[in-house]
């Protein structure tokens, strides 16, 4: 909401010498997100006046038309002489009034104007265009043509009201009513502790039965409707300067009198109103739900497929109007025509005015089915107060007759669905409960009372809410209204104290050295948006059945393509990775740590906890039992070269390997034995895939998998090609770890080591033969290592041969060849009893 201060005075008597900085100030402390103050006219310094243009000379010989001008402009000039102005402008005739900016003026943007010789003859300044004085689209985009009755010579700066102030507030959705200048200035009055003339103060006539007529067939989408009519409107009239010029500072722009006499009184009064040309429309008005299906052509020209729950406005030819959002072009002001023949002019010189009270929920759907944002729309979905309805279309009235020159027909429609003003019960000490401090009654009263609320009671206070309030629906909403009005920066300021010593969680911990240890390997982390897509998972070649496309979706997604929550973190780290390979970073390699969501089997109902103490931990339990299970995951994902080329070697490319490493350095930071298998899962290549597993309670558990990511899945989410990954649930595998761990112990006898190459069958796992060697070798055993894989001739079709290094240490003496030798032939002959191993060369 754009808001000039010269407008907001009109309304606050603010203190002389008041800036939009100082009401910037003020307003921000109130609670409203002011986001600048634009300076109008910044820099502008005249001799800036208004002129008559006395001849046009067309210059010839060149691209583009060109007009020579003599420009009568009193003594602003200091001759009285006419002014020799070059022009290419053709939106201007000869008797015309315009502004003419003379030498030694400076526009906006340090424009200086002085005489130059320009098309062959010297031009002594400019005629001025709205742009270039920085007013903002006027719909002509050409030369300003002032009306006839203004003076020559007269200060242009002054009559175009160039320089003010205007605020721009963001207005936040629960603050509808500050998308007025009456809802603005209210909040002024109150910053400053001043007087409001609320500008919806008007003397309205009683409704009669003899107003347009009127048909409402849902009022539970439309609960009023005001429409008034005016009759024998001059259709030559045009918006007066003052009245363009608030609308332009307002970001609107300026169309034809009854179009901009709504629109000017929508932005004061914040009732949002549509003005029908009444030779158009084709007997009563009526409000009804739209039939499926049915179409009608809105004032953009777009022909729309309304639905079932689109509220429309109609007559007896059908829809006219999509409630709320949009008029329809059939019954739109017409334009006025001159008749060349015989000079009459033409246009809308009789109008219905329209002033309704739409459902919020109603309008605020049909605008985003229809993709059709408007003025209208954006303040009817906030919340409008009900009650300005008819003051807003009097308002307009008046206006209509004053600057068209039309009659006010004596018939007032007014239709209104029954109700009561809303109450809210509330202790008079609850503001004081909610913000730590005491304000006492009379001030909580006091500004209740500021912000239009009624006020009865002692300790128990019954309050009214105003009609332009629809956001205040309980008590803590008005604690609110207390403690903003009372100044947020007087709320005191104490920050929790923690018991000293305690540290991080052994949970967190094991993040922060997951986190540094894969950062230490070589990896970025990437931080993503939690939010997918149901078509992902088709991409990562889930199966219909599988538990990660159990998604949680929200209600209000920010953006509907990836209205869910996500499920793995594979997704999101796939796209980061996608998009720097697209901007040339192709050797890559990211991780994240991230909680993922899954869905319970029966969705839970949140409560609502309190805000004035602290909830019981039955009332924490039951909104915990409500929520998604949160595990925190782990992911890997790589593509390009792992390791550079240079002078020191080829490099070489990132592949599976490189992801089951990732998870075992994480398995080392959890202190937990991972065991590698091959496997089969969703986005994973199935020959390169590998099964991540740990002993949860006795049983082996899969957290993870690792491996090469399948070509179809490359292909379908645009990802390089071999591009490799990992994913693991953290959780499980801090749970397997069994507490903190344990520094290694350096000792101080050598090491023995042993190495044994073992001949299996070409489909028994690595991974199962380690294990048996690690079980048979004992307590002597200090690490184990494949350090060779071989397949050929020399060990046997449908064979491989599997080569390990054997380390063995005492804690407390040198070991024996005869017992080191003992351990390894002991791991061998166990490995031979569970995988068929037999050494190879025995």
């Amino acid at each position: 909401m754009r808001v000039p201060l010269s407008w907001l005075r009109e309304y606050v008597d603010l203190p002389a010498g008041t800036t939009g900085r100082d009401v910037q100030a003020k307003l921000v402390d109130a609670g409203l997100e002011v986001e600048r103050v634009e300076q109008l006219g910044a820099g502008l310094k005249g001799p800036l006046v208004v002129g008559q243009v006395l001849t046009i000379e067309e210059l010839e010989g060149f691209r583009k038309p060109i007009r020579f001008c003599t420009v009568d402009v009193g003594q602003a000039n200091g001759t009285g002489e006419p002014q020799e102005i070059v022009c290419g402008a053709r939106n201007f005739s000869v008797g015309d009034k315009v502004v003419v900016v003379l030498p030694g003026a400076v526009l906006p943007g340090d424009f200086a104007i002085a005489s130059r010789k320009t098309y062959g003859r010297t031009s002594h300044g400019m005629i001025c265009s709205g742009d270039e004085l920085g007013m903002g689209d006027d719909g002509t985009h050409g030369i300003i043509v002032l009306p006839p009755e203004h003076e020559v010579a007269a200060d242009a700066i002054e009559l175009l009201q160039l320089i003010d102030e205007v605020l721009d507030i963001a207005v936040t959705p629960d603050r509808g009513y500050c998308l007025s200048m009456r809802g603005v200035a209210r909040e002024t009055a109150t910053a400053y502790g001043l007087a409001l003339r609320d500008p919806a103060l008007l003397d309205v006539p009683a409704p009669n039965s003899y107003g347009y007529l009127v048909k409402i067939d849902d009022p539970a989408g439309c609960d009023r409707f005001t429409a008034r009519t005016v009759t024998g409107l001059d259709p030559e009239a045009k918006s007066p300067i003052w009245l363009t010029r608030r609308l332009q500072k307002a970001g609107m722009r300026p169309i034809s009198l009854a179009v901009d006499v709504t629109n000017y009184v929508m932005l004061e009064l914040g009732q949002p109103l549509h003005a029908y040309d009444r030779s158009r429309l084709d007997g009563a008005i009526g409000v009804r739900r739209a039939e499926q299906g049915e179409k009608f052509t809105t004032l953009d020209g777009v022909k729309r497929t309304l639905d079932a729950e689109d509220l429309v406005i109609t007559d007896n030819s059908g829809p006219i109007g999509l409630a709320g959002v949009m008029g329809g072009a059939d019954t739109e002001i017409a334009d006025s025509v001159t008749d060349p023949e015989t000079g009459a002019v033409s246009g809308t010189t009789d109008v219905v005015i329209e002033a309704a009270h739409f459902d919020a929920l109603t309008i605020s759907r049909s605008a985003r089915r229809h993709k059709l944002a408007s003025e209208a729309s954006k303040r009817f979905e906030r919340g409008v107060d009900p009650q300005a309805a008819s003051a807003a279309a009097q308002r307009t009235v008046d206006l209509l007759v004053l600057l068209a020159g039309g009659t006010a027909e004596a018939g007032v429609t007014e239709l209104t669905a029954p109700g009561a003003p809303r109450t809210i019960a509330m202790r008079a000490d609850h503001p004081d409960r909610v913000a730590g401090m005491d304000y006492g009654r009379e001030t909580v009263v006091r500004r209740l009372q500021e912000v239009g609320c009624d006020v009865y009671g002692q300790d128990e206070l019954v309050v009214t809410v105003p009609s332009w309030r629809p956001d205040l629906a309980e008590p803590n909403d008005l604690a609110e209204e207390v403690i903003r009005l009372e100044g947020y920066g007087n709320l005191p300021s104490t920050l929790p104290k923690l018991p000293s010593g305690r540290g991080l969680t052994a949970r967190q911990q094991l993040h922060r050295r997951v986190g540094r240890a894969l950062a230490g390997a070589g990896y970025v982390e990437a931080l993503s948006y939690p939010f997918v897509g149901e078509a992902v998972f088709d991409q990562l070649q889930l199966p219909a059945h599988d538990a990660a496309r159990q998604v949680v979706k929200l209600v209000n997604p920010i953006s509907d393509e990836e209205p869910a929550l996500r499920t793995t973190l594979l997704p999101g780290l796939l796209g980061a990775l996608r998009r720097n390979d697209s901007r040339g970073s192709h050797d890559l390699a990211l991780f994240e740590t991230g909680s993922v969501f899954r869905a319970g089997k029966q969705p839970g109902v949140a409560v609502r906890l309190p805000v004035d103490r602290r909830p019981t931990a039955e009332e924490i339990a039951t909104l915990n039992a409500a929520l998604p299970a949160q595990p925190r995951y782990a992911a890997v994902v790589l593509a390009g070269a792992r390791e550079q080329a240079g002078w020191w070697g080829k490099g070489r490319p990132a592949d599976w390997a490189d992801a089951v490493q990732a998870a075992r350095s994480l398995a080392v930071e959890a202190g937990v034995e991972l065991v590698v298998r091959q496997g089969q899962y969703g986005p994973w290549h199935p020959g390169r895939c590998a099964e991540l597993l740990v002993t949860l309670d006795g049983v082996e558990t899969v957290i993870g998998h690792a491996g090469e990511l399948h070509p179809r899945v490359v292909k379908a989410m645009g990802l390089p090609a071999r591009t490799s990954a990992m994913e693991l649930d953290l959780d499980r595998l801090a749970a397997a770890g069994g507490g903190a761990v344990q520094a290694p112990r350096i000792s101080t006898f050598p090491v023995a080591t042993q190495d044994v190459a073992l001949i299996v069958d070409a489909s028994v796992p690595a991974a199962s033969v380690e294990a048996a060697l690690r079980k048979g070798a004992g307590e002597l055993l200090e690490s184990l290592r494949l350090f060779d894989v071989f397949t050929g001739e020399q060990v046997g079709e449908g064979k491989k041969s599997l080569a390990y290094a054997l380390r063995f240490r005492a804690a407390d003496r040198t070991l024996t060849a005869e017992e080191s030798t003992a351990a390894r032939d002991a791991a061998v002959a166990l490995a031979a009893e569970r995988t068929g191993a037999v050494l190879r060369g025995a």
